[in-house]
């Protein structure tokens, strides 16, 4: 306990403490309290600011209003993690015991075999250079907070003592009074004093795309939603305002994003757990092996030093080294490829997580929708009717040639300040980029796509109707008017035309009459087209679109003739007794591939959860639009509506579909989330905060999901941190967001994700597959060795050629099994379950040790025999042979026939023997790489169309003649030339290691989970 009663917390308590309080929603009352207790809490004044003095007192006592930096990690220490972590450890436990071995028999022999030497020595260096190429792949700064900085506004003005200076945004501190105007990035945290036309791009923090108006009142509880707060580094739009700081830097709500971004760590990916346990695989094996032949040695007589060497050679002997070179080149390869389909991978372990995917939290705006808003349905003449949404494809079922509908599309385009940018002659009409607002951009696109039906085009079209004044649109009055001249030489050339949109309830308010079949007809406030009006209106706004309503009406010339001067301050015309034209609802449509994307992560057994800040209405029906929600499905609203009951009567636990507001997930515990995430397959949170974006993923995390969280904005980058795999927007995300991910979508298309995932998954196939191939020829490389111990026959394989295998023969057929295409099934298979579905498990060490690694041993000791009896050594003459075969100063050694051997020829001999075994290993691996190609299908149905592999097969060969037959091998490396026949008693075993495994693999298509597959399916 401390001196005041607090129980004092450890570094990790602390640690945890800070996280847990970071998580915790924004709980704030500023929006709140009068002003009066605001000044007096801030010692400000709201009409002169801070005093010089105050300033300097508080400026003082709070520091810069900047953001903390986090600490980084050195570019050393992640070098480092490259170089010794992983599988490198066992390589780096393999070098040293080789230099530990040699040691010994240096201080044994005179001169001793420098095998052990080499062997350290190479294995040194491809530690070296794989972590080297893997440091290289993945040189990343982790710098955060730099694209945190990058946010902060240079400058900002503000009021002091009555006197209002520019500063630098460092120097605000808390109740400093600023002036901020459309264009700006706010300095801090601000509460607003009094505003004009003011609104900001929250985009940034909640994933809003229209700007929020911003007013002096308090309108909502929840901070984020009120009117009169506006938050550091987000946009002004338009508009200006008065406001006072209440927060700076780290304790600003987007400096408390910042801190839980940089704060989260970030867990081992699977790939690397999986690695973790074929290490402990590997190691149980070679230390088991290791120990028992240690023991049997010293059983059979071996003096203690050389029961050391034994036990260090069998260890040795059980590193694939070529192993750590083959994962980092295939999760390479795979990169480069998902590259190439717009999936930039920052993290080389990250391919493989987006495999093993079980849910896939997704944001809404930019991803599964086109970021766009565009004009979805119009209403007219009674009837809902389709606009265009996707570019080059022709939906719109309104036609300008009816004379509503051409009122309609007049209105769209004059009461509409938005303009296309110059420069775009080229794009599609839906791509162009615009000046204005997103709905006002919106209207523009699809009222130019009917003028041009007409021949004509919104420009020209506004030219001939000059407007004469304008009422901005407000959110107080939810309207805005304009009125135009009519042209020359037309029906009402002599009257002034006023044109109004706004919300559809206000602007039904203002009308007596409505336009149909382009005739006017009035329209009392308990007419039937009033009823019309309003199942429409619901119709659209429960599709989540964005509904404005249309009107208008021709003043009459003589009260307000041409020259007549309009006054938008003191109106001077009338805003009442309009005529009702139409609706327009927008929204911002999915993308073209996404409903089919989607339906693949299903059936792919992925579930897929739209995380968003947009409305629930909204959000449900991009939900149900993309397939989110299935057709069949529904919520507790769609029951209710339904039974025509309330909400609060229908039992949750009986829908499938949920969609959760975020005050709702508020006010949840963790057992009661964990209970939603479990008992429903379909889920949409809407307003959901950065905080619960993280809660949302740690639940999944809690259920044993493996998650994939996609965003763009800054208020993701805590969900992307902490995800196991992070997926940012390439185009429209923000720097912060593309530095907390692992992974970057290049075209912001949900539909990239799927295609990572089947990559994912190909990549786990095929990783299996090298291992399964290079795991195979450790058993004919460590049981010479134990012969030679257990039997003393002389050494049938030697260290040279045991690594001329791992590193050269068998390197390029283990890579080649990368570009394996995929089996047909992978996509339809459920996730891999981490726990069960391991990269490497007993029966993939079974099927390669026990099985196919034996046959290849018995092909090996075969020609190791036939050459040893053709020189006169039958097998059981060599039968307790080794320390007379291998003393140096012993020159006759007798065969089967009697002839005495020399030291020297008996050792040509032993090499000749080497390279036979070499080269027979070689022969059963060809069998072996076409066996690996595929865990369940034939090779006939596989086909042999991986050229990679195929000449694979060809430069192994070729490599293993060019050992043997290079003149001056046989003294460098000890690798001597071989009679032509000895190459082929290797074959039938070959030919016997291929027949056994399609047969293998015909019983597990035959008879699906039989003792076939449980003890051999890998």
């Amino acid at each position: 306990m401390g001196k005041d009663g607090f129980k004092k917390l450890n570094k990790k308590e602390k640690k945890t403490e800070d996280l847990d309080d970071l998580k915790k929603e924004m709980d704030m009352d500023w929006h709140r309290i009068s002003w009066e207790e605001v000044c007096t809490r801030l010692e400000t004044n709201v009409e002169t600011g801070l005093t010089q003095e105050k300033y300097e007192e508080i400026f003082a006592r709070e520091g810069p209003n900047c953001l903390t930096p986090p600490k980084t990690t050195p570019e050393w220490i992640k070098f480092c993690k490259q170089l010794f972590g992983g599988f490198s450890t066992l390589l780096w436990i393999g070098a040293i015991l080789c230099f530990f071995a040699y040691g010994i028999q240096s201080s044994k022999y005179v001169d001793p075999a420098e095998d052990n030497l080499y062997l350290g020595a190479v294995l040194t260096f491809v530690v070296v250079v794989t972590g080297i190429f893997a440091y290289y792949q993945e040189a990343k700064s982790a710098a955060i907070m730099d694209s945190f900085k990058k946010m902060v506004p240079q400058e900002a003005t503000v009021v002091r003592g009555g006197e209002t200076t520019i500063v630098n945004a460092e120097l605000i501190t808390l109740g400093d009074l600023i002036e901020v105007k459309g264009g700006d990035k706010l300095p801090a945290d601000i509460r607003i004093v009094n505003c004009s036309g003011f609104k900001v791009d929250n985009s940034s923090l909640t994933g809003e795309s229209e700007p929020q108006s911003r007013g002096s009142e308090c309108t909502d509880d929840n901070p984020i939603e009120t009117k009169n707060l506006a938050f550091f580094s987000t946009n002004a739009v338009e508009g200006a305002a008065r406001a006072v700081v209440i927060s700076c830097g780290d304790n600003t709500v987007m400096g408390r994003i910042a801190s839980l971004a940089s704060s989260l760590g970030s867990d081992q990916t699977p790939i690397a757990i999986e690695i973790e346990h074929f290490i402990h695989i590997v190691s149980g094996v070679a230390v088991f092996l290791g120990v028992s032949f240690f023991i049997l040695a010293f059983i059979l007589g071996y003096e203690p030093i050389e029961a050391v060497v034994f036990l260090i050679g069998i260890i040795v002997a059980n590193v694939p080294e070529g192993l750590l070179a083959t994962v980092t080149v295939c999760l390479t390869l795979t990169a480069k490829r998902m590259a190439k389909k717009n999936c930039l991978v920052k993290n080389l372990e990250a391919v493989e997580t987006l495999g093993s995917t079980s849910t896939i939290c997704s944001d809404k705006t930019g991803t599964l929708t086109q970021n766009r808003m565009t004009v979805a349905h119009v209403w007219y003449d009674m009837k809902i009717l389709k606009g265009d949404t996707v570019p080059g494809k022709k939906d719109r079922e309104f036609d300008i040639n009816e004379p509503t509908c051409a009122g309609l599309i007049r209105i769209a385009s004059l009461c509409n300040r938005a303009i296309f940018l110059s420069g775009q002659d080229d794009k599609d009409i839906l791509m162009k980029n615009c000046q204005g607002d997103a709905s006002e951009s919106a209207l523009l696109k699809a009222v130019e796509i009917a003028w041009n039906d007409a021949g004509t085009n919104t420009k020209d079209v506004r030219e001939k109707h000059k407007k004469v004044i304008e009422i901005p649109f407000n959110s107080t009055n939810k309207y805005q008017v304009s009125v135009h001249e009519m042209p020359a030489g037309g029906e009402h050339e002599d009257q002034h035309l006023l044109v109004m949109k706004g919300a559809p309830e206000r602007i039904l308010d203002r009308c007596t009459s409505i336009l149909i079949d382009g005739e006017i007809k009035d329209m009392p406030a308990d007419s039937e087209d009033r009823a019309k009006f309003n199942a429409a209106y619901m119709e659209l706004g429960g599709m989540g679109e964005r509904v404005l309503g249309f009107c208008h009406t021709y003043l009459d010339a003589k009260e307000y003739p041409k020259g007549y001067a309009f006054d938008n301050e003191n109106i001077n015309f009338p805003l009442e007794g309009l005529t009702f034209v139409g609706l327009m609802a927008m929204i911002d449509p999915p993308r073209a591939n996404v409903p089919e994307a989607v339906a693949k992560c299903k059936s792919a057994g992925i579930k897929v959860i739209m995380v968003t800040g947009d409305h629930p209405i909204t959000a449900a029906a991009i939900a149900k639009n993309v397939g989110i929600i299935s057709p069949e499905s529904k919520t507790v609203d769609d029951v209710a509506k339904d039974m025509g009951i309330p909400v609060e009567e229908v039992d949750p636990n009986q829908v499938n579909a949920a969609v959760l507001h975020g005050s709702k997930l508020k006010e949840m515990s963790a057992e009661e989330l964990d209970h939603l995430l479990e008992n429903h397959q379909e889920i949409v949170f809407a307003r959901t905060s950065p905080q619960q974006k993280l809660i949302i993923v740690e639940a999944f995390q809690r259920a044993g999901q493996i998650v994939a969280v996609t965003g763009d904005g800054v208020n993701d980058s805590p969900a992307l941190k902490k995800a196991d795999i992070g997926i940012a927007m390439g185009i429209a995300g923000s720097d912060v967001s593309k530095e907390a991910a692992d992974m970057i979508l290049l075209d912001d298309n949900f539909a990239s994700i799927v295609t990572g995932v089947e990559e994912g998954r190909l990549i786990f196939d095929n990783l299996k597959k090298s291992i399964a191939y290079t795991l195979t020829s450790n058993i004919p490389e460590i049981s010479p060795f134990l012969f030679f111990i257990v039997l003393s026959i002389p050494l049938p394989l030697g260290t040279v050629t045991i690594l001329f295998i791992d590193l050269g023969t068998d390197l390029w057929p283990a890579i080649s099994l990368a570009y394996e295409k995929a089996e047909s099934d992978i996509m339809m298979r459920a996730p891999r379950d981490p726990l069960q579905d391991r990269l490497v498990n007993e029966r993939l060490i079974s099927v390669s040790y026990g099985q196919i690694g034996m046959i290849q041993a018995s092909a090996g000791f075969f020609v190791y025999f036939v050459i040893m009896a053709e020189n006169g050594f039958r097998p059981s003459k060599l039968l307790g042979i080794r320390k007379d075969w291998d003393n140096i100063h012993y020159e006759s050694v007798e065969d089967s026939y009697g002839q005495e051997w020399s030291y020297a020829d008996r050792k040509i001999l032993e090499y000749t023997c080497h390279s036979a075994f070499f080269v027979s290993i070689v022969i059963v691996q060809w069998a072996d790489v076409i066996i690996c190609k595929t865990r369940k299908l034939s090779v006939f149905t596989q086909g042999m169309n991986n050229w990679v592999l195929n000449t694979g097969i060809i430069f192994e060969t070729l490599l293993a003649a060019f050992m043997c037959y290079t003149p001056g091998l046989d003294k460098a490396l000890r690798v001597y030339p071989l009679l032509f026949w000895w190459w082929l008693p290797a074959l039938p075993f070959s030919l016997t290691i291929w027949l056994y495994d399609e047969g293998r693999r015909w019983l597990l298509r035959k008879y699906p989970g039989g003792w076939v597959e449980k003890e051999t399916y890998y």
